[in-house]
Parts: C-alpha cells; structure tokens; sequence
C-alpha cells in the first residue's frame, strides 16, 4: 500500500504558532525527516518516533528518503521552519517525485500543510510594515545566480515594493547584502525604515527598527529576516507601518466619511485607477492580433525565432544570453508586468529552468551556471507578423510547459537532447569528473596537460582539490568523445560526488610497490560505486602512512607483508580525528574481501548524507570490528552553517 507525504511548516518554531493540522500531521506520521535545528525546535512533539536528521545544503537527500519511505508504505513528515512552500521543502518533494515519474492518481499522496512565514511572523514584531505589495527575495546565491537576484532586487526596489530578504548574510556569503543596501539606496530615501528581525518568536528573539542608511550597522545573519519599507512607510513610536491607501478616499479621524459607499467605487472617485472598459474582449482583440482560430493568440514560438523571421526586443537578443543565460536587466523592455504575469499576452515572458545536477535538471544550451544551473529564454509576444512559408499552429504556452517538462522528466514524446536547433529547448551537458595521471602515478605530462586544457577550452574550469586530484568541469554535447581522448592519454577519469574514491599514495615512486595491484584492485571493484556520503579509501604502501591514509573514512597501511586497518576518520571541522585503529596483520588475500563487505553495508544501511564516521558510531560493529567511543570536547554548531 502506498504511503503519505506530509510536507509541514511549523511557522516560526514557538509551539503556539504550530497550526492545528500542523499538530496532526506531525502526530500521525510514522517517520519525521528535517534539518537538525528544525527537529530540535519541535523535539516536544515527535518523542518516539523515527527521525532521520541531516544538515544544511542536504535538503535533496532529505526529500528522496521522504520518498523513498513513503513509497515502501509508510506515512512521513517533512518538516520546514515558516511555510514549507517558501524557500522549504514542497517544492523539491514534488521534484524528486516527477523525476521519479509519480503521478497523483496512483502514486504516493502528498498533502502540503502550510505554516506561519518569516515575512508574516516577522512584520507581526514590527507593527504593520506589509500592508501593501509585497515581494519576497532570497539573497542566497548557492543555487540563484547573484547577476538574476541583483536583478530582482533592482526591479522591486524600483517598483516600490515593501521587501522581506529572506538568507540575507552567512558566515561565507557577506557580500550581497552590502549590494542589495547600495541598490537600494539608488531608489528610496536613506530614511527609509528598515526592521530587522533575528530568530522570531524562538528564544534568542531579537527586534531592531533601523533605516536603510544604517541597516548594516546592526547584526545580520542567517536566523535575520530584514523588511524593507516603501516610500510610504512610516516610523511610528517604534512600529514600523505601511499605510493601504485608505487616506486617498477616507477620512480616517472623522466618522463621517466624505464619500457614501455607492460613491466609493465609481471613476471619478479613484482618478488613478486603469480604465476598465479599455479591457473588453473586442478591443483586447484588436490588440492581440492571433492567427485563424486562436482569437489572441499572442505567442511566439521558438521556431521562427531560429529562423530570424521575426524580430525579438533587446531584451532577447542572442548577444545578451549567449553568455550566462540573462542577459542585462532591462526595465523598459520588460514593461510593467510582474514576474508571475504568465496570463499576459502582450509582453514577453521568460520561463527560467535552473536546479541543482540531476536527472530533472539537464542544462540547457542557452547557458548554464557554474554549478550546472541552466537557463531555456523562450519568448512569447505578439508576432509583427504571420510568416507566409510557416503553417504550424504556434504552440500554446501550456505546450511550451508540458514540452520542457518531458524534456527534464525523459518522458516520451519529449524531444530528446540531440534535437535539431528547430526544437523549442536545446540541451548540452555539464560533464564533471576528477582526473589525475594514475591511481599511484603523480605525475603528469606536458602532453597530458595539454590535451586536459585543450578538452577544458576557456568555457570550462579546472580545480586543483587535496586530494591528488583535478575537478574538471566543462560544457559539451559529445561527453563519450572528450573521455575516450582523455583516456588516450593515459589519464584516470573518476566521477565525483557521493562515490567511493580510492586514494593510494606514490608508493615512494613505485620503490615500494609490492601492495599496487591491490590497490588497483580495490579501485576496479569499488571505485565510483555510490554510496550515502562521498567515502575516501586511503591506502599507504608503507608503516610511514605519509599521504595520511590513517585520517580518511578507511585507511590502509601496508606493513611486514599485510595490511593495518583504520575505520572511520573525520577529515573535516574543529572536531577531526584520526581513524580509529581496528586490526593489525590481515592477510593480503583476506583485504579486499573484508573491505568490500564494509563498503556494501555501508550502501545498504547508511542514511542519505550519512557520513561513514558518524555511521560506523551508530551501528557500533562492522565485520566484527567495534567502534570505541574516543573522548571529545563538545562543540555547539554555528548556527551559519560554518
């Protein structure tokens, strides 16, 4: 029987701000997963249940073993701080599960319970700041390109928008709020008021109403919400108030109003309201020329576009997105639509695709961030004119929807990646791997290095990593060519990320070379094989141990013959260690054996973005091996992140 998803925002954290079907969900759920101090804030609520817990930039692995478990029948809470559908948990969920070809008729069922936001909460401290248009703006930029956040933020402040910046400042990212004040600042007075909100209605809360001039003088972190007042707001007594607009046509000290309610509506009572009967049908379609039978139609398709047969505004010129994907911002080409104006048929629409690497994310030719986001530029706009030698119906949008969604969920009828440049969505690969000169080899050739950034070009990147490794990353439609050419040469290619990585020593350059064909072996067998977390296997030829195969997850030391053991080092953090010693003198026919059983149950039993350290601690024994508890000062977790 398939099992439920209960995707919940508790709201701020305080239990007396967890709505009542909040409560519920979390009470009927058999399995609750969420971020570390997200499940400490709500510990009074889950005592006995299963609770899988990780850490930040995790949220992925959080939603695929949400659904994994609810596949396998059970009923499981994913829980987000504020509302799970801003900037939480609901929308990756259902991600994850398209990719996985879930449909709501017969797949799991998903109920999405929403919470109290940071905006809400937040303004309920200040006074009244968000009683009038309102936007929402993340200043992370770790899955956002900054140039598209800039963008936004110049939009909104330039539109006068009251805006609450949601991850304004971490440990690591201090820069773009110092940007997003000097943005600021070219659009609205120094004195305009300015709240700052840390952690509200939790513990350390903490209240700040500051203005725009001297915002930053004031702390700013990851737990802050700032909200940015507009032109019309007001510093009252310590309360910061956004007026509706009621002034224009009340009187608000008086009980007689100047104005009977049958008046209140009527044209001349709101002088700078849009004229409503400019929007008749009639004339609506005197502006919106369509073709035969698509009275309005107003879309572009990409088709014409390719073929130059149309013109496109600045906005969409090909110089301006060949590079990054967006181009310059541009309030005049724009106009004066919103971003969610999708049912506008007379401006152009951008439809942004961008996420992290993954099956559903298969960038796009248009351009692609440095992490493999991707960027498709789709305009759709009345045509100047029907072209004469085209007799295509031009696709409605929900076609242009639906193509890129079987595009990034590979569902048939989808054009495939290699389509001709006519189709709506071009595709081209990010290809990201480690190379390096050989499992025991570290050195390269001139040749060798040659060819490596001749396959890179100027479009891709290099990264020099610890461990005796390059992180390549480069664009291209033909992967199987660029590796079999590296290949050629010599060089060892390994993928990247939550695998299993083999980092052998030089063998005091092959002087001591007695234990490579094991090595060799052990990186045939288990190099590359996924696993829960990105696993490092040391393996030293000598007692010297010298490229510090005792501090990786596994480490292997060759001594008198055979072979030492080390489990569970941690690499990482104020708190790192050692691995701990297990055996001593196991047999050389008995090592790769014993290695790949760990490794396996390792696989098997270790939760998503469970690090082999912390996973040998909780099972305490592997292949009869006992984990000893080491002592360790505690240390509290920054609450950045860092």
């Amino acid at each position: 029987m398939a099992g439920k998803l209960l995707i919940i925002g508790f709201g701020p954290g305080d239990e007396a701000h967890i709505t009542k079907r909040a409560r519920e969900a979390i009470s009927e759920s058999e399995v609750i997963i969420g971020y570390n101090t997200y499940v400490d804030l709500i510990r009074s609520l889950i005592d006995g249940k299963q609770v899988v817990r990780t850490g930040m930039t995790e949220e992925v692995s959080r939603a695929q073993e949400a659904v994994r478990q609810a596949e396998a029948g059970r009923k499981v809470a994913v829980i987000s701080s504020g509302d799970a559908g801003v900037y939480g948990m609901a929308g990756l969920v259902y991600e994850v599960l398209i990719e996985k070809g879930w449909k709501p008729s017969d797949g799991v069922e998903v109920e999405i319970v929403p919470g109290i936001s940071a905006i809400n909460s937040c303004a309920s401290l200040l006074g009244a700041p968000v009683m009038h248009d309102a936007c929402t703006i993340s200043l992370s930029d770790h899955l956002t390109p900054w140039d598209l956040i800039r963008r936004r933020v110049e939009a909104a402040a330039s539109a006068d928008f009251v805006i609450a910046l949601y991850n304004p400042r971490s440990g690591r990212r201090t820069r773009q709020i110092v940007e997003t004040q000097q943005i600021l600042l070219k659009h609205r007075s120094p004195d305009t008021p300015v709240g700052i909100v840390k952690s509200a209605y939790r513990d350390r809360e903490h209240v700040v109403l500051t203005t725009l001039a001297e915002m930053l003088e004031h702390d700013i972190g990851m737990l802050t919400t700032v909200i940015i007042g507009n032109s019309a707001t007001r510093n009252y007594e310590g309360l910061m108030i956004t007026p509706r607009g009621y002034q224009r046509k009340y009187t608000l000290d008086s009980d007689i109003q100047p104005l009977r309610p049958h008046e209140r509506l009527r044209r001349e009572a709101e002088p700078w309201a849009l004229e409503q009967e400019a929007e008749t049908g009639a004339e609506t379609e005197a502006a919106l020329p369509g073709q035969p039978g698509q009275p309005g139609a107003a879309l572009r398709f990409a088709e014409q576009r390719e073929a130059g047969r149309t013109g496109l505004p600045s906005f969409f010129d090909e110089d301006e997105y060949g590079d990054d994907g967006y181009g310059e911002y541009s309030p005049e080409a724009e106009g004066t639509g919103t971003a969610d104006d999708y049912d506008r048929e007379d401006s152009p629409v951008r439809i942004q695709v961008a996420g992290t690497r993954s099956a559903y994310d298969k960038p796009a030719s248009s351009g692609a961030g440095e992490y493999g986001d991707s960027a498709v530029a789709v305009a759709v706009r009345p045509p100047a004119a029907p072209a004469a030698s085209v007799d295509v119906s031009a696709p409605t949008a929900y076609e242009l929807a639906e193509e890129a969604l079987r595009l990034v969920t590979g569902e048939p009828g989808g054009t495939a990646p290699s389509a001709s440049p006519g189709g709506f969505f071009r595709q081209q690969a990010i290809l990201e791997f480690a190379v390096s000169p050989g499992l025991a080899n570290k050195n390269l050739t001139a040749k060798q290095l040659m060819v490596l950034a001749d396959a890179v070009g100027d479009t891709g990147t290099m990264e020099y990593t610890p461990h005796h490794q390059l992180l390549v990353k480069l664009r291209t439609d033909d992967p199987d060519s660029v590796t079999k050419r590296l290949r050629g040469e010599g060089l060892l290619l390994a993928p990247v990320g939550d695998v299993v990585q083999i980092k052998a020593c030089d063998f005091c350059n092959m002087d001591k070379g007695d234990a490579v064909p094991y090595a060799e072996e052990l990186h045939d067998l288990l190099g590359g094989a996924a696993v829960p977390k990105e696993m490092k296997i040391g393996f030293n030829g000598c007692g010297m141990a010298c490229y510090g195969a005792v501090k990786e997850d596994i480490g292997i030391v060759y001594r008198r013959e055979k072979f030492d053991l080390f489990l569970g080092g941690k690499t990482v953090g104020r708190n790192a260690h050692a691995a701990q010693p297990v055996a001593e003198g196991i047999e050389p026919d008995k090592l790769v054996e014993t290695i790949e059983r760990i490794v396996t149950r390792y696989r098997n039993e270790g939760h998503p973005n469970e690090r082999f350290h912390k996973f040998f601690a909780r099972v305490k024994e592997l292949e009869g091996y006992r984990h000893r508890e080491v002592p360790a000062f505690q240390i509290e977790n920054a609450l950045c992140g860092d």
